[in-house]
């Protein structure tokens, strides 16, 4: 399937007007990224000029590419969803591919949720949230009362 960002173009004006946010948490060698999703084609892969870095030797240098489409029942004609398909953009197939929620695929319309294994250690997960909401349920400006205790200051009522 050979996927040109030229194709989707049209589309890139819709997430200012979109009430959701799209987000990819990535896990490899390096540890934990977050990419807020809003342009029409990503490239996921090893090679350091992939708009999506895995950082790992056990995935290809051109592994997946995300593609933003059109939600056909969408109400307001600006909702989309992304599409992640195995390879790269001119339909050259990864060495391994990917599994989505435990299944091996070639293509899958995302959900919120879904979890990508890339390869050993290398993995994401999808979340469609609402533009307020994080995937954690809390808020990033959240305080909480922090009050550390030393075990000499309370009575043991053994003693």
């Amino acid at each position: 399937m050979k996927i040109s960002s030229t194709d989707y173009t049209t589309h890139s004006s819709m997430t200012s007007a979109s009430n959701q946010n799209h987000l990819l948490i990535i896990e490899d060698d390096q540890g934990r990224k977050e990419f807020n999703l809003d342009r029409p084609v990503y490239a996921i892969g090893r090679d350091p000029r992939s708009d999506i870095r895995l950082v790992s030797h056990f995935v290809s240098r051109r592994h997946a590419t995300l593609v933003r489409l059109p939600q056909d029942d969408s109400f307001d004609g600006q909702s989309y969803y992304y599409r992640v398909v195995d390879g790269d953009s001119r339909g050259k197939l990864s060495a391994n591919g990917f599994m989505i929620n435990g299944r091996k695929v070639m293509a899958h319309d995302l959900k919120n949720e879904d979890e990508i294994i890339f390869g050993p250690q290398v993995r994401a997960i999808y979340y469609l949230l609402d533009r307020d909401s994080h995937p954690s349920g809390i808020a990033d400006n959240t305080e909480f009362d922090v009050t550390l205790i030393s075990p000499g200051m309370t009575d043991d009522p053994e003693d």
